[in-house]
């Protein structure tokens, strides 16, 4: 049998690579696992050979210990990579297709899958609705970040590529549609954007720079993105964005108006997240402030799509009220401009083969949006680090080396 090495949590800060089981058919127990899964066969499942697996900034939020995740934790929810082992009940995915993992994990038999809501499933996790691999409170199913990965309900999940060669020269950036691609696009979705919209997207890392290309395929005027981060910055011009530096100018407002006029736009969208910090030189976390400026700058009646990760439980939050995901948002504004708020995890399926054969046509260009950069298996703890201190990159690692 094969071996099989993954990326290990290991407390705050650190992460390992580790040799792990080679994934089987069923859920073994371990760091994680809820154990009410604990037994679960899976012979509608398969198992895949990675071929690439990224780094997510909502891996980031556990490595720097602001989750409850517990230590041994496999990391990993962006996965593409070829079938090796079908189970017995799987009937139309075959060995040897290349195939895109969405991270939510989903039955396709709940109410919700057969709603298209498979962020959301009933089946998967214990706990709650929603699942994902390698991820905290989602379940215990092993993460991705690894050369092997067991796959459940694949028949129902899996997004085949049509043609393997064709998919290879386009793999930076098809391994995008796994999470980052379609989340993004699903905030710009979620904030109405359409033909002549204008947009501020907050954030940019990885992605709200692929909101912001999302924005621009729906079709955005002017889409600006507001960030604390230099180099950020510079990445979201790359492909023709505004950009609004928070840290040197707090002010979101005022700078919107200076791009156009006004100080508001008709959306917005949140990819920052629950870690938020406030705006200026000497501002401090601030986790709610994001909400709050978005509902100050998208005009009334606009719409404000939310695919930032807020958490139920951070340790490392700034107050007691934030450690259970209580913020102070001004819903009062929001209700007083009529916004409309979408949150929640992104219901990969409903987008991914869209955002694939725009990918493949070569309308999309999301690998140079968010800087794809390929690293090996050894180098993700440093790359982890790396991204930590906000280095404007997609880390795509190559387990198996097959991209040299």
């Amino acid at each position: 049998m094969a071996g099989n090495r993954a990326v290990v949590y290991r407390g705050a800060g650190t992460v390992t690579v580790e040799d792990i089981s080679y994934p089987e058919l069923i859920i073994r127990d371990g760091p994680g696992v809820n154990p009410l899964n604990v037994g679960r066969k899976c012979d509608h499942g398969v198992i895949v050979k990675i071929v690439t697996t990224n780094i997510c900034g909502s891996d980031q939020h556990m490595v720097r210990g602001r989750t409850t995740a517990p230590e041994g934790l496999v990391l990993g929810h962006e996965i593409t990579g070829e079938v090796i082992e079908v189970g017995r009940d799987v009937e139309f995915i075959k060995k040897g297709d290349l195939v895109s993992v969405p991270f939510n994990i989903a039955c396709g038999r709940c109410r919700s899958c057969k709603e298209r809501d498979t962020h959301i499933c009933e089946n998967v996790n214990p706990d709650r609705p929603g699942s994902a691999y390698g991820y905290v409170d989602m379940g215990g199913w092993v993460g991705g970040q690894s050369e092997y990965v067991m796959v459940p309900y694949a028949d129902f999940q899996l997004l085949k590529f049509p043609d393997k060669e064709q998919a290879m020269e386009k793999i930076l950036d098809l391994t995008m549609l796994s999470d980052i691609f379609p989340t993004g696009y699903h905030g710009a979705v979620s904030a109405g954007v359409r033909p002549g919209s204008t947009v501020y997207v907050a954030g940019a890392g990885p992605v709200g720079l692929a909101a912001a290309h999302s924005a621009q395929l729906l079709g955005a005027s002017v889409v600006i993105v507001g960030d604390l981060n230099n180099e950020r910055l510079a990445q979201a011009r790359s492909f023709g964005c505004e950009t609004v530096n928070l840290r040197e100018h707090p002010d979101l407002g005022e700078q919107i108006a200076e791009i156009l006029g006004v100080p508001e736009v008709d959306c917005a969208i949140d990819c920052v997240g629950f870690e938020a910090h406030g705006h200026g030189t000497e501002a401090g976390e601030a986790p709610a402030i994001v909400l709050n400026s978005i509902m100050e700058v998208t005009r009334a009646g606009g719409r404000l799509g939310i695919p930032g990760l807020y958490v139920t439980g951070d340790p490392g939050a700034v107050d007691e009220d934030a450690k259970i995901g209580t913020l102070k948002v001004r819903l009062g504004l929001g209700w007083a401009k009529a916004h409309t708020f979408v949150t929640g995890q992104t219901p990969v399926m409903r987008y991914h083969r869209d955002l694939m054969m725009s990918i493949l046509s070569g309308k999309a260009q999301i690998a140079k949006a968010v800087n794809a950069t390929v690293i090996s298996l050894d180098q993700a703890p440093a790359s982890y680090a790396e991204f930590d201190q906000g280095a404007s990159k997609k880390f795509v690692i190559d387990p198996h080396g097959i991209l040299k």
